[in-house]
């Protein structure tokens, strides 16, 4: 609750009142009266301007300042003569609930047996107009006792109020609260929250029972941070509480991962500039959510230019200070502000009182000052005598209005957003400084001597107590008020935190009401300190709590950077490299899984690899396994062909020896790739390779000497050849186990040095764990490839050279063709085997085994077995050699 705009000409007023306050204060200090610790003075005299107020005579008197109305008149200064005095205008209905609210509980508490007993309250009433200035001059009427006011000075011929309850404002409190606070008079607030006040060097008797307004800006962010609103607009007041309040907010957000759009400050005095400029930031932000830490009387020009701009799309976050105002005049500006959250003091129950404020009437309060004003406004009427005190100007009467009020009007007529009668929350904080007061007093009273408090146990007089002995009782005051709620201030002065969270909701009729959706109380049990029943929310244009943010949340998987030269809140998404999931504390980093887990599919958290290999039970292993069976059994075949028509000329011709060998080989080869398919382990690593080398190179060595066979048999033939000599050393025979003893000694070295063995490969492909064999010595199993190789090179130029004999059937052109498909498969066969990864790995070299002994069988034996089967009548000796009488066997 703070100030509202001065007029063009108060601050000149207000200082020129000031300095000859505060001058007559150090006037009367120099002439060092007696009677400034609080002696009785018979016929004080200052010149002043004169105050009155409404009181009620008791045997303890307590003071109020309470700001009935909201402004002042400002009187044009001349600085020749003193200024006249100040005319309150725009009395507040509601305010006025606030002066009966300490009339009710006086009463009440006069009628109470239980608290003060055989011992009556009074009161002094002062209305501050909600101006520092007038809070003064009230504070000096108070404890002066006299219409004159006499600052410092004690006219009471018996004794002081006890006490000051007020102000609203923190701008009026603050100059009282420091005066007071130097005798340690004790003060009580309904309604300022400025932070500085819970300082108590410098306002050691100051308490309040509303919390420290800091408090309700953290509760305001911790609800922008429920409602994840990270990308909200501040509009504060220019002043010190909305500069400190928005600063405090706008750290708060930060702190739980928002970013404030805009800071805007509404200038104290009304300026259409500022408003349309605002309006303009408003309408061009991104943020749908605008949180307003203002005033009420600075906030209206600009609601009502938002509602002529019809920015009905954004949610509107009221503080206490105006969350609760019936001063909108426009059912325009209740629409745009429908579905508004605000944060509001506590409503609580005060028994009685609404049939209380209900039955007041003129009659009943003669000397209610207030009331004759209250009936004008409330019911549209003027009074025919006018309005009683010259301190307060008639609205209605000044327009000429001929309606006369009657005293007949009914309360209970008046419209509730007016003249609430159901939800009482500065008016129960008030209800609760009295008694807080009250229980004090009666501590006090009830003090028993040798026990008390203060030097050698002694009690204060009740009646006769000094304002630091009540302050003490204050400070320790701790009750249960008529509505079961347990009052107490803490070491600051303040009470715990408790606010409602209230939603505006507006009807049909044009009618807007308050709904109770959640409240915030520190003394909940922790974690239940934030409560809200958001299924009783009603949005302005939503069904659902509106996003507010600068960018999209970033998808599953995707870490947030924030974009060059702007808040982080406002981010592009970038996905996380592979192998990496989310920070969860930090979306804009991402993790990464340690090697033997993975992302899941959303990056969320990583996951255990599966372990993979080239397994039977999968479509790629049975494949290969099925058809290395199938070529087993049709090489089996070709076998069983040749040992059936071994006596025929096309099989005893070039060695029928070497082609079962060589067929025999073969089937190994197909059932070799066997080996690499399953899991692997150390046997089966190590026999892999091995078996793979040696059965090849027993092929090959078998296929260079039938090469060498054809060589010697066919040039044999010619006269005078060389060869022919050699024909009868058999030298093909040991080809074979010569070339083939020389891959089983490069075996043997490579098992005994550096053996294959089985290895989990973390790094093979993405996501798995591939369980491969890791083949020890690079060197040794190149020496075995390169041995192979060395084979089919040689049988290759062999054949090569002997594809131009003059025979019909050429043995040799078969074995050129095979060793030239052998060479192409396992030529290929390196950059595919170095270019695989993982299971793959071993199905290219399975693939590359099973090619080049299909290209042998093929191109060696299938001419023959079509011969022998589809044109038996070639397979004869003329056919076969193209020459009679040549020797096949």
């Amino acid at each position: 609750m703070e100030c509202p705009p001065s007029k063009e000409n108060g601050m000149k007023w207000s200082l020129h009142v000031l300095c000859s306050f505060f001058s007559s204060i150090c006037l009367l200090l120099l002439r060092n009266c007696h009677n400034i610790s609080g002696k009785t003075l018979d016929g004080c005299r200052l010149t002043h301007e004169d105050v009155t107020g409404y009181s009620l005579e008791g045997d303890i008197i307590l003071g109020g300042l309470l700001a009935i109305h909201l402004d002042v008149e400002y009187p044009k200064v001349t600085f020749q003569e003193q200024p006249p005095s100040l005319k309150c205008q725009t009395f507040h209905i509601r305010y006025y609930r606030y002066l009966l609210a300490v009339v009710y509980a006086i009463q009440e508490i006069n009628q109470a047996s239980d608290i003060l007993p055989n011992i009556t309250l009074g009161f002094k009433l002062y209305d501050s107009c909600y101006h520092q200035v007038r809070s003064l001059m009230g504070t000096t009427w108070i404890l002066s006792g006299k219409k004159q006011t006499v600052p410092n000075f004690s006219c009471y011929k018996e004794r002081m109020p006890s006490a000051i309850v007020g102000d609203m404002p923190s701008k009026a409190s603050i100059p009282m609260a420091r005066i007071l606070g130097l005798y340690r008079y004790p003060q009580i607030s309904y309604a300022s929250a400025h932070p500085i006040l819970s300082d108590k060097l410098q306002f050691p008797s100051f308490f309040r029972t509303i919390p420290n307004d800091d408090y309700e800006v953290i509760e305001m962010a911790h609800l922008v941070a429920y409602f994840n609103w990270t990308w909200v607009g501040i509009i504060t007041t220019d002043n010190e509480l909305g500069r400190s309040g928005s600063q405090l907010l706008t750290k708060k957000v930060e702190e739980s991962g928002g970013c404030v759009a805009f800071l805007e400050i509404l200038p104290i005095h009304n300026s259409i500039e500022s408003v349309l400029r605002i309006i303009d930031v408003i309408k061009n932000s991104k943020a749908t959510v605008i949180v307003v830490y203002s005033t009420m009387e600075n906030l209206i020009p600009l609601m009502e230019e938002a509602s002529y701009n019809n920015i009905t799309s954004k949610v509107w976050f009221a503080c206490s200070s105006w969350s609760i105002t019936s001063d909108f005049p426009r059912v325009d500006i209740l629409t745009t502000l429908n579905g508004s959250i605000g944060i509001a003091q506590p409503s609580g129950e005060i028994s009685g009182f609404k049939e209380f404020i209900q039955s007041i009437h003129p009659s009943k309060f003669p000397n209610d000052i207030f009331i004759k004003t209250f009936w004008e406004k409330a019911f549209g009427c003027v009074w025919p005598t006018g309005n009683p005190s010259n301190n307060y100007s008639s609205t209605n009467a000044s327009h000429g209005q001929s309606v006369w009020c009657t005293g007949e009007e009914k309360l209970d007529s008046i419209d509730p957003n007016v003249y609430d009668v159901y939800n009482f929350r500065y008016s129960y904080k008030i209800y609760n400084a009295i008694y807080a007061i009250a229980h004090a007093l009666h501590q006090m009273h009830t003090c028993i001597p040798g026990q008390g408090p203060f030097v050698n146990g002694s009690c204060a007089d009740v009646l006769q107590h000094k304002p630091w002995q009540l302050s003490y009782y204050i400070k320790r005051v701790n009750f249960i008020n008529t509505a079961g709620e347990q009052i107490y201030f803490d070491k600051n002065g303040d009470i715990p935190l408790s606010l409602d969270i209230l939603n505006w909701q507006l009807y049909p009729n044009g009618s807007n009401q308050y709904i109770n959706i959640g409240k915030i109380d520190d003394r909940a049990a922790k974690g239940n300190e934030l409560q809200v029943e958001e299924e009783r929310i009603v949005w302005n244009g939503h069904s659902h709590p509106p996003v507010s943010l600068c960018s999209d949340p970033c998808q599953k998987g995707f870490r947030r950077v924030t974009k060059q030269g702007q808040k982080i809140c406002c981010f592009d998404c970038v996905p996380c490299s592979e192998g990496e999931i989310l920070n969860p504390d930090d979306g804009t980093k991402c993790l990464k899984c340690p090697e033997d887990q993975w992302p899941n599919s959303f990056k969320e958290k990583c996951m255990p690899k599966s372990i993979e290999f080239l397994a039977y039970n999968e479509f790629l292993g049975s494949s290969l396994a099925c058809i290395s069976i199938i070529c087993c059994a049709l090489t089996f075949s070709v076998l069983c062909l040749f040992i059936m028509k071994h006596k025929t000329p096309i099989v005893k011709a070039n060695n029928r020896g070497l082609s079962y060998l060589l067929l025999t080989s073969l089937m190994f080869c197909f059932l070799s790739s066997l080996v690499f398919i399953g899991c692997p382990n150390m046997i089966t690593c190590m026999l892999r390779q091995v078996l793979f080398g040696i059965i090849f190179s027993l092929c090959l060595s078998a296929i260079l000497a039938k090469t060498t066979t054809v060589i010697m048999v066919f040039s044999a033939t010619c006269p005078d050849s060389r060869i022919k000599r050699l024909v009868g050393l058999r030298i093909p025979i040991y080809i074979v186990p010569s070339c083939t003893i020389i891959q089983i000694v490069l075996c043997l070295v490579w098992l005994c040095s550096a053996a294959p063995f089985e290895e989990f490969n973390m790094v093979a492909e993405s996501g798995v764990i591939v369980l491969e064999c890791n083949e020890g010595s690079k060197v040794f199993f190149a020496c075995v490839l390169g041995y192979m190789g060395l084979l089919a090179s040689v049988s290759l130029l062999v054949a090569f050279l002997a594809r131009n004999l003059p025979d019909t059937f050429n043995e040799a052109k078969f074995i050129t063709f095979s060793m030239l498909v052998f060479a192409s498969v396992w030529i290929t066969f390196v950059p595919a085997y170095l270019s695989t990864k993982g299971k793959n790995m071993v199905a290219v070299e399975i693939f590359a085994i099973i090619s080049s002994s299909a290209g042998l069988l093929v191109c060696i034996f299938f001419p023959k077995c079509y011969i022998i089967l589809l044109q038996p009548e070639r397979n004869n000796k003329r056919s076969i050699t193209g020459r009679k009488g040549s020797s096949v066997k």
